[in-house]
């Protein structure tokens, strides 16, 4: 086990004052969401979700940090001049990341990183080296060569598979290979870079249950 890490989404949900926020967020667990079929659909709030991922059990996909758009990517593992990199807003992002998981106590048994540096450097960035596992199970589709099938099959059984009681399962990766695995769309303004889709995993699928960017996860942590 790793050590403990310690959007259609809906905007940061504004709290109630300090004494009350505590009892806000526990009690939001308590709240009827009601998720539809795709992640356009997924309502829970950014609050919501947070209470979610503390009470474990989860399996949250985290698309890599900002990134620098007019790098290309040439589909060579290992080589980081052919590849899109983090920008220096995503070294940051992924930074806070860190933080606002760290500060907001929700803690993951493991952590999968896709072998790309994008996606290699947000782990490192927020949980620190030698704190996640580097896999090709949740490696990009163009990175994949291949092996898309295995990434596709492996991913898949990932989200629908419930972490050990209490833990959380982080994924760190790409876009397309989550819409590959769950057949639904996730733009950017679903899912943009630094965004999470949380899902509470069964034994035949993963429950979409919502969306949260990574200013949404750092908004609930300043008002915790």
């Amino acid at each position: 086990m790793q050590k403990a890490a310690n959007s259609t989404p809906a905007r940061a949900t504004e709290l109630p004052p300090v004494a009350s926020r505590r009892t806000f967020l526990l009690s939001a667990l308590g709240v009827a969401v009601s998720f539809g079929a795709s992640a356009a659909d997924a309502r829970a709030t950014p609050a919501q979700l947070v209470v979610a991922m503390r009470e474990g059990g989860k399996v949250v996909f985290l698309r890599h940090a900002r990134t620098v758009a007019e790098q290309v990517d040439t589909g060579r593992l290992g080589d980081r001049a052919g590849q899109r990199n983090l920008s220096p807003q995503g070294i940051e992002q992924a930074r806070a990341l860190g933080r606002a998981f760290k500060d907001l106590d929700i803690r993951f048994g493991r952590i999968i990183v896709s072998p790309v540096f994008r996606a290699r450097d947000t782990a490192e960035l927020a949980f620190g080296a030698g704190n996640f596992t580097e896999s090709m199970e949740v490696v990009a589709d163009e990175y994949a060569g291949g092996q898309v099938n295995f990434m596709v099959e492996s991913t898949r059984r990932l989200l629908r598979t419930p972490p050990p009681s209490g833990a959380n399962l982080l994924i760190v990766g790409h876009r397309t290979p989550l819409e590959m695995v769950t057949r639904q769309q996730f733009p950017d303004t679903v899912l943009p870079e630094g965004a999470m889709a949380v899902f509470a995993p069964t034994d035949s699928e993963g429950r979409l249950l919502g969306t949260l960017e990574a200013e949404e996860l750092a908004a609930v942590a300043l008002l915790r």
